[in-house]
């Protein structure tokens, strides 16, 4: 990659595309898409619940198999759309994920829903790994990428309050498959637009694609994220053992594979770059610690304070709010101050952000809740954009797939392992409540399930014995959600010390790519 900065304004018009805008319009639709899919299952989780009656396992498999299937296959994605041409990845995708969106919709049993959500890890990881490589070929002025980036992050947050909203709505006036339904609409939009509006872009020396590769990475990632996942539930196991040995074995075999191959799936030595690895880990351990306590918040708006679904997903607005505004400012901030401050700073507000929730109880007042999710988007909005910036900026164009997979595939992975770890901290703290004498042991065992378990069961008693089962089971739920927001706290303290070793003299590019 080479960078000039000192050439003339002629010449940075020269490489800005002609309607490179309409095209990043049509590009962060998709994020859009990912985004409010992501955030409308933890509203719909109750009455998903209520419907399907799945087992506490079976719903931390709903919510993170997604994530599981996204990260194993975003490298391989990525490195796909570098050689076929990532618009073409990018649409066959978004056809895929809308058809796909459909099968959610009409799942009638746990199992259909988990592999319906796994099908639909499959589709999504064509979707992000392209978006974010085509920004980086159609914007060659940093600066303007800087921002198209900040646009494609506040997408993304944009999602996180669109999906609640939305979400809240559609549950309100339709039963929860609609919340899948409304990716079609913007599916037609992004296939019948992004067909004209979105140039192709790939790697003009790819190499051929190396299906072991893929087979290692997938192998590798799931079996690591599922053994940290057992582990965190059911503790040490022959079973975790052995998947955890085969994880490790595959991607240490994907690692040892990529540096001996002439085109490799994942160029291994990208990672010598300092700034590039810091920020790939600030990525993974941000949403580590975020993922899993945002996909109880949900249930805790309306399971614990009695909220609407529209009213829950109008008190997660904040959040949304705070990282949009700090999206579009990261870039200015970062080239103003440092990268290394601007994304140390945001970190460590979402681990003040998190600590501050760990006062949180059944009755606490919006106040202090709205003022967390707010410090926690701004946060959030100044280091994913930043980062992302760092991410793409180290990378000769030709390998942007992949570079652009490898901070995706950070962002999966930390949300399957915080949905893992810290959503099977207040899944084992939730389950060791006491329910009230008199409760039949069949009723006591649907209570200790999941917290939406316990409404229902609630539902066949009376009065006098519903009250003290919810009241139970509504105290455990928010006592594991307090260590479940301390874990993330500490998580994202450190990361923020981390963040500001790796990522000294990082800075921004000035200058425009020719």
């Amino acid at each position: 990659m080479i960078t000039d900065t000192v050439k003339p304004e002629s010449h940075i018009e020269g490489v800005r595309r002609p309607g490179r805008w309409l095209a990043l319009a049509v590009l962060v639709l998709a994020v859009l898409l990912v985004a409010v899919d992501a955030t409308v299952l933890g509203l719909a989780t109750p009455f998903l619940s209520e419907d399907l009656k799945p087992s506490g396992t079976q719903l931390l498999w709903i919510g993170d198999v997604y994530s599981f299937v996204i990260a194993g296959l975003l490298v391989s994605m990525g490195s796909l759309g570098d050689r076929i041409g990532r618009k073409k990845l990018l649409l066959v995708g978004a056809v895929a994920f809308g058809a796909v969106s459909v099968l959610n919709a009409y799942a009638t049993t746990p199992e259909m829903m988990i592999l319906a959500r796994a099908l639909l890890g499959v589709a999504g990881a064509t979707l992000m790994p392209s978006t974010l490589a085509l920004i980086r070929n159609l914007f060659h002025d940093p600066r303007e990428r800087s921002l198209a980036i900040g646009i494609w992050g506040a997408m993304a947050s944009a999602g996180a309050a669109v999906g609640p909203v939305v979400g809240g709505f559609l549950l309100e006036h339709f039963w929860w498959g609609s919340v899948f339904l409304i990716n079609l609409p913007v599916m037609a939009v992004l296939v019948v637009v992004g067909a004209k509006l979105i140039p192709e872009s790939k790697n003009p020396n790819p190499g051929p694609w190396d299906l072991a590769s893929v087979g290692l990475s997938l192998i590798g990632m799931i079996s690591v994220v599922y053994a940290v996942k057992e582990l965190a539930a059911n503790g040490v196991s022959l079973d975790v053992a052995l998947a955890a040995l085969a994880g490790v074995g595959a991607l240490t075999w994907f690692v040892r594979r990529q540096l001996t191959l002439p085109a490799p799936l994942l160029d291994m030595r990208l990672f010598r770059n300092r700034g590039f690895s810091g920020a790939v880990l600030a990525d993974l351990l941000t949403i580590l610690g975020l993922s899993g306590l945002v996909f109880f918040l949900s249930q805790y708006f309306q399971l614990v304070q009695g909220r609407q679904p529209l009213e829950a997903g109008l008190a997660e607005l904040p959040a949304a709010v705070g990282a949009v505004t700090a999206g579009l400012l990261a870039g200015r901030a970062a080239r103003r101050y440092s990268v290394r401050v601007v994304v140390t700073g945001g970190l460590a507000a979402i681990g003040l952000a998190l600590a501050a929730l760990t006062a949180i109880g059944q009755t606490t007042g919006y106040p202090l809740l709205g003022a967390s999710l707010l410090v926690v988007g701004l946060g959030a909005g100044l280091a994913f954009t930043v980062t992302a910036d760092v991410i793409l900026s180290t990378v000769p164009k030709d390998q942007a797939g992949s570079a652009s997979a490898v901070s995706e595939t950070a962002y999966e992975l930390g949300a399957a392992l915080g949905i893992a770890v810290l959503g099977s901290i207040v899944t084992g703290v939730y389950r060791g409540f006491t329910a009230p004498a008199g409760i039949r042991s069949e009723t006591a065992a649907a209570a200790h399930d999941s917290l939406g378990g316990a409404v229902e069961a609630a539902k066949a008693l009376d009065p006098a014995q519903a009250a003290p089962l919810i009241s139970a089971a509504q105290e455990a739920f928010v006592e594991g959600l307090r260590i479940a927001a301390g874990v993330g706290a500490a998580v994202l303290l450190a990361t923020a010390v981390a963040a500001w070793f790796l990522l000294r003299g990082q800075k921004l590019e000035d200058g425009v790519e020719h």
